[in-house]
């Protein structure tokens, strides 16, 4: 089984804010650290939330495709690698509020 490859494109003018591409595949999800920035959902899109010790991060599809939807989780894992906590709790519910679900 091959591994997929994850390339991250940032924005130089925000920091927190990235798109994760598949190489191999149409996935791209957009990256946006919660702390100090407004997000809104898109209903139309997979949320995903991350927390490391000391940032929140949420994860959401861009045109997410049904072939894609089984390489979110790994391109999350894959992310929290690339920023050196490969221990990132993933959620699906938003971590700022009582109610997770570990994923």
């Amino acid at each position: 089984m091959r591994k997929n490859v994850f390339l991250l494109a940032t924005d130089p003018k925000n920091p927190n804010r990235g798109v994760i591409h598949a190489r191999d595949s149409g996935l791209k999800i957009s990256v946006h650290c919660l702390d100090g920035e407004p997000f809104k959902p898109d209903c139309s899109e997979i949320q995903l939330y991350g927390r490391t010790e000391d940032k929140m991060y949420v994860f959401e599809t861009i045109g997410i495709a049904s072939d894609d939807a089984i390489d979110i989780v790994g391109a999350i894992q894959w992310y929290g690698g690339y920023i050196h906590c490969p221990d990132m709790v993933i959620v699906h519910e938003d971590p700022r509020t009582d109610k997770e679900i570990a994923i």
